[in-house]
């Protein structure tokens, strides 16, 4: 805990640079100083609409969804035990690509599409842990099994949609797929999810920490362990749902950001859910001002970045701990 000013204080310097360079790099680059008249209308129109009409808000719905993805991930991954677990291993972004494509299907707005994808996550939520629980209480074994036959059901049937849709509707379902955010909406709500459930996760730290050492250690320590797996096990959905909603199904933040910072910074949750938001915010910043300028004026799907940075860091991670 000593070691948690200071973290913050790296990661946040790092997560507003990020945001500083999302800003400025594009078609049109813009210096620092003009980026801070941006921001408060000093400057020219053109780069005060660059600033704040296109740039900051899609930025800033980076910075929320890779907070949110890397913070799910963070409880996951105490929830089952697991250090390889994500985000969607639980079929959260099935359900909410079901929900997705069906929208899309449909032809409905893009605001329905993503109360739709919030509804499918939920929903898939819901069934996992109902499928999970059963008659008797759940094991970490047995809910991550059930998320995966979930899941597998799931990528059916995004299948057989993506079969049966009208060609002209394929490109806008596969970006969705790969997650995008050129699309993305008002960045606030996701922020405050993000900020909210950081600021009510922190005080759970110590009770996450004895979770993560095995269910019967954490009875014995007087930890309530079937109210605290629920707790985790919502949160993390809700999380997900957020940030699925936002930007689409983006892999690999949710996974490799809070393995790297246990490697780092060791494996108390105090820490490593207050620096998963500010890592994960900050490296999804990153990957999405890539996505636009890589190949210029063409834009990549940012879900492609993140796997193309993700595969070689993770297995380098992975040798490292060995």
């Amino acid at each position: 805990m000593t070691r948690l000013p200071a973290t913050l204080a790296v990661l946040g310097l790092a997560a507003l640079a990020s945001l500083m360079l999302a800003v400025a790099v594009g078609s049109v680059p813009l210096t620092p100083a003009q980026v801070w008249a941006g921001l408060w209308g000093e400057g020219p129109p053109l780069h005060t609409t660059l600033v704040q009409e296109l740039r900051l808000p899609r930025a800033l719905a980076a910075f929320a969804t890779g907070g949110l993805l890397a913070v799910a991930g963070a409880l996951m991954q105490v929830l089952l035990r697991n250090p390889l677990a994500d985000p969607y291993v639980l079929g959260l972004s099935g359900g909410a690509a079901v929900g997705a494509l069906l929208a899309m299907l449909a032809g409905v707005g893009l605001a329905l599409v993503s109360g739709a994808a919030f509804i499918g996550a939920l929903a898939s939520t819901l069934i996992v842990f109902g499928l999970a629980h059963g008659t008797g209480s759940w094991t970490p074994t047995r809910l991550l099994l059930t998320g995966v036959v979930v899941a597998a059901g799931w990528g059916a049937t995004i299948n057989f949609i993506l079969a049966i849709s009208p060609s002209q509707e394929l490109p806008g379902m596969l970006f969705w797929l790969m997650g995008d955010l050129s699309h993305a909406r008002s960045p606030w709500p996701a922020l405050a999810v993000l900020f909210t459930a950081t600021l009510c996760a922190w005080p759970l730290g110590r009770s996450l920490n004895v979770l993560a050492r095995g269910s019967l250690q954490a009875a014995a320590l007087g930890v309530r362990v079937r109210g605290l797996e629920w707790t985790v096990y919502l949160a993390a959905s809700l999380l997900t749902a957020t940030a699925v909603t936002v930007a689409g199904s983006i892999g690999f933040i949710g996974l490799v950001v809070p393995h790297m910072l246990r490697l780092v910074l060791g494996n108390d949750q105090r820490v490593i859910l207050p620096a998963s938001a500010l890592a994960g915010g900050a490296l999804l910043t990153l990957a999405d001002t890539l996505a636009r300028t890589a190949i210029a004026p063409e834009q990549l799907p940012v879900g492609v970045i993140t796997a193309l940075l993700g595969v070689p860091l993770f297995l380098y991670l992975l040798h490292r701990s060995r």
